[in-house]
């Protein structure tokens, strides 16, 4: 009995007796062909904030490379996941964390690329549609769309250059002069939000 009871202990997610856990999720594709992609922007600002926090990305059996912190002590334990699948197949490997780590739909926030927010605005928004964003899409049809995202702007292509071979090319140099200090501010909103 004692045998199954630590059994029990050892297989529960860890935030199943105190959650006031909080899901972290940057989008992306991967590879390292993909990973300087204005597409994985998200992924890009959750290894700022992965820096910022002192932790290191892990695999793990949710489709996703993870990571665990608090953002200050006595504050919430935020779990960052960058999943492992394609874009468009993201909502999967969310859906396995969140059901993981018992983490309701209003504590996950998703970090995307948005190309109708010119590049360098960072906004914040709860619910709502997917905007024709294929891993936004992927996620609402899993999930639902009642989570927060960060949606940090990259600007729409020139010309008439498709939005798909845009969003999977890498950022432009003068966009790369500005894109440490603005993945700090997309970190800063991620870190205001939990702590609200």
């Amino acid at each position: 009995m004692i045998q199954k009871l630590l059994q029990r202990l050892l297989t529960q997610p860890p935030q199943q007796l105190n959650n006031d856990s909080w899901l972290v999720v940057g989008l992306g594709n991967p590879g390292p062909n993909y990973q300087s992609n204005r597409h994985n922007i998200g992924q890009i600002v959750l290894d700022v904030l992965a820096k910022r926090l002192g932790t290191n990305f892990k695999s793990s059996r949710q489709q996703a490379l993870c990571a665990e912190a608090r953002i200050a002590p006595g504050k919430p334990k935020v779990i960052l996941a960058k999943p492992t699948s394609f874009m468009n197949l993201s909502g999967s490997p969310i859906s396995l964390l969140a059901k993981f780590y018992s983490i309701p739909m209003d504590r996950i926030i998703v970090v995307h690329d948005e190309i109708d927010i010119p590049f360098g605005d960072i906004r914040l928004k709860f619910s709502g549609g997917h905007a024709g964003h294929n891993g936004l899409r992927d996620i609402i049809a899993k999930l639902g769309n009642e989570f927060h995202r960060i949606r940090f702007g990259v600007g729409r292509p020139p010309g008439s250059q498709e939005v798909a071979s845009f969003v999977l090319e890498n950022f432009n140099s003068v966009e790369r002069k500005e894109l440490d200090v603005l993945c700090e501010i997309a970190a800063d909103r991620v870190i205001e939000l939990i702590s609200a």
